[in-house]
Parts: structure tokens; sequence; C-alpha cells
């Protein structure tokens, strides 16, 4: 018997959750653009509800950590750390890439959604993984695209688990790039004090 494992995913438009227990996982997604911040805990809630469990039965919890949509990945990873903490279970921190890429035979190229008609995309293989990059979708033609949210979610818990017991860095956000917004160029005013 295993102790359960909670995932969740906000890294695209899309809230997803994967509980891996003895009596086989359960998952949920709800697509958004906005909100995740609003609706993550209430959807983690649900799926522990409906497995009958409670947050001092999760033995971890996994966290997609993108890259992908700066604000949901901020969410979920913060929700994750803020967990584990309460908890004093371990979180464990997994790339939308290393999801994406569970099961399928190396080498790979992954691609996972981007604005603008782009797509991230990194190629792993069985000596580890290459610097992931930022192309147009119509340069990533070989490039095997993202499951769908739950899939990924269920992926997130699998890998998780695999990983449990062995020590891990705290989960982080995986930015490829620095976010869209700029500082602004003049300076701040000086402070009174």
């Amino acid at each position: 018997m295993h102790a359960p494992i909670l995932a969740f995913d906000c890294s695209a438009a899309h809230c997803a959750a994967a509980l891996l227990h003895d009596d086989g996982p359960i998952l949920r997604s709800e697509a958004m653009a906005r909100g995740q911040a609003e609706r993550l805990m209430p959807l983690l809630e649900e799926v522990l509800a409906e497995a009958g469990l409670s947050w001092g039965d999760l033995g971890a919890i996994g966290v997609g950590t993108g890259p992908g949509n700066f604000t949901g990945l901020r969410v979920a990873v913060s929700a994750a750390r803020g967990l584990a903490l309460g908890l004093g279970v371990p979180a464990m921190g997994v790339t939308g890439f290393e999801a994406a890429a569970l099961d399928l035979p190396r080498p790979v190229t992954i691609a996972l959604p981007a604005p603008r008609d782009h797509l991230w995309v990194q190629r792993l293989t069985e000596a580890g993984a290459e610097t992931p990059q930022l192309l147009p979708a119509s340069d990533a033609p070989e490039a095997r695209p993202a499951p769908p949210p739950e899939a990924l979610a269920l992926a997130v818990a699998r890998i998780a688990q695999g990983r449990a017991g062995t020590p891990q860095p705290r989960p982080a956000p995986f930015y490829i790039r620095a976010a869209d917004a700029a500082p602004p160029r003049e300076a701040p005013p000086p402070l009174i004090a």
C-alpha cells in the first residue's frame, strides 16, 4: 500500500489534478485562461473528497513546473510548496517536457504550447535533455505535442511517485525566457525616512 500522491498542473490554459491512490487514479481538469489561483484549491479538495481522503492522508505532492503561463506556474508551485510545508510531505517539481515524455522511447522531441503561435521544444535523449527552445510552430513539425491536461497531471503524479523517498529540490517554475513584463525605466522616487 502506497501513500497517496496528489499532483497538479496550471502551466497552460487549464487547471488539472491527478490523485494516485490504491483504488486507482482520479483525474480532473478544467479549461481556463485565468482564475487558476481561485480554482486550484477547491479542485484539489474535490479530488480528495471523491477518494474519501483528507489532506493528512497524502504522502507527497507533485507539481508541473512548466514552461508555460507565468501566473499559472507561480500559482501551482506556490501551492505545492505551501502544502508540502504545512503537511510535512515532500513536494516534487516535474517539467512539462518530462511529463509529456513519460513512457516514450528516447530520443524524443516534445513540443508544449507557447504564446503567439510558438512552441516550447525540447529533445530528450538517453543521456539527458537538450536545452529547450522557443520556436515558431511551423519550425517544429517533428515534435510530439503535449498530452491533454489530465494526462499531463497524471504523468506528473507518476514521476513524483517514482521520485518519492529520494531527496528532491524544492519545486520552482521552469522558465525558458524572462516574463514579457519589463521594469519601469525611471528610477523610483526616494523614500522619506
